[in-house]
């Protein structure tokens, strides 16, 4: 455990270590990006209400495939594309938007609000105020939606709001804001650029996952290991807690570096090295837990810590951990039946990087050759 003084914060690096701190609810709190915004009392996060993780799940389901084929066509036929933009970002903002149903029109201005909401919350004041906005924005826009839906739901995430029976009152616009700000928005964007990234600079395993399918899921995995976009988890002490031989003060700022951990070569052989059939990438955790779906491949905190329901639970949907890993491999399976010799486009130098600190790290500029297949 490192303290940095200049930032008055503690960092911690090692893959046991990371996992015991984001797994402590007792003496270590994750606090919600309305604390971060001021905004506490704002509104009310939802999304753990059942019908509205059905909903989420639901039409997920129903249009990863579809959405997938529409985005890869609108590039297929040219011979050229930027993965990047055109695929990871374009389709984890799209099916967001099929997930609420938002109108075709409005889609371009919602995805720009909701960009801006989740860029603000750090600590860029310029960035916060815009993302301030943003919020009232979108509760303005969600009034006539919540309202219209109520009355005639849908099989939707806002009808799924909308139509909730709470005990403290109906859905507000601004409940529906909170529950989409509170949500990973980063997973599925970043972890598609960086696996294909890696596969385009790998091409030696590039070629065994295409010779061997199953291996897409493998990949996906490997990525979260290999290359997370999500760098850290902040926790926070919930009282004076003793840890690492140090007295860490109530309140304290623990960054847990999931860069780091994923790394660590007490968990991992050759750890920095891209292997898409990795052997070691299930494995229990410092307190015996077996993580079956929630963070087997390496720590991943966009999707929070894993989940306490069975890999394939009976009267809930499957784990976020587990709906992006499978949207994100039939993604990458329908790029493989549409596209073929699939190469970096002559010049290119892809990177890894963050735009701004402590944003997501992944690829921003991913320019590949192909022919339609």
């Amino acid at each position: 455990c490192y303290r940095d003084w200049l930032s008055n914060e503690y960092w911690v690096t090692r893959f046991d270590d990371v996992t015991s701190l984001i797994q402590d609810e007792a003496n270590f709190e994750t606090r919600p990006k309305l604390w971060f915004y001021g905004r506490e009392d704002y509104g009310r996060d939802l999304f753990n209400e059942l019908p509205v993780l059905e909903a989420h799940a639901r039409r997920i389901d129903a249009n990863a495939q579809a959405l997938a084929e529409k985005v890869i066509g609108d590039f297929a036929g040219r011979g050229h594309a930027n993965l990047a933009t055109e695929f990871a970002a374009r389709y984890a903002l799209e099916l967001l938007v099929s997930v609420l149903d938002i109108p075709e029109a409005d889609a371009g201005e919602f995805a720009e609000r909701y960009w801006r909401m989740q860029r603000g919350y750090l600590w860029d004041p310029v960035a916060e105020q815009a993302g301030l906005q943003a919020m009232d924005e979108l509760a303005n826009y969600f009034y006539p939606l919540l309202t219209a839906r109520r009355k005639a739901p849908g099989d939707d995430l806002i009808s799924a709001v909308a139509t909730l029976e709470l005990d403290d009152g109906p859905a507000t616009p601004q409940d529906l804001v909170v529950t989409l700000l509170e949500r990973d928005h980063e997973t599925l964007h970043g972890a598609l650029a960086n696996c294909w990234y890696l596969l385009l600079t790998h091409p030696d395993q590039l070629h065994r996952l295409i010779e061997e399918r199953r291996l897409v899921k493998l990949g996906y995995l490997e990525t979260l290991r290999h290359s997370t976009p999500v760098l850290t988890a902040k926790r926070f002490t919930r009282q004076e807690v003793e840890r690492f031989g140090q007295l860490l003060p109530e309140g304290s700022l623990v960054m847990c570096s999931a860069a780091a951990a994923n790394r660590d070569p007490r968990k991992f052989s050759n750890p920095d090295a891209f292997v898409v059939d990795r052997r070691d990438i299930c494995h229990r955790e410092a307190r015996g837990q077996f993580r079956a779906d929630g963070l087997a491949t390496g720590v991943t905190p966009g999707l929070g810590k894993p989940t306490i329901h069975p890999a394939v639970p009976e009267d809930r949907p499957r784990s976020l951990y587990a709906i992006t890993r499978d949207t994100a491999v039939t993604a990458s399976q329908v790029m493989l039946d549409m596209l073929t010799d699939l190469k970096l486009a002559t010049g290119a130098e892809p990177v890894l990087q963050s735009r701004r600190l402590g944003e997501m790290h992944t690829c921003w500029d991913l320019p590949v050759t192909f022919r339609k297949t």
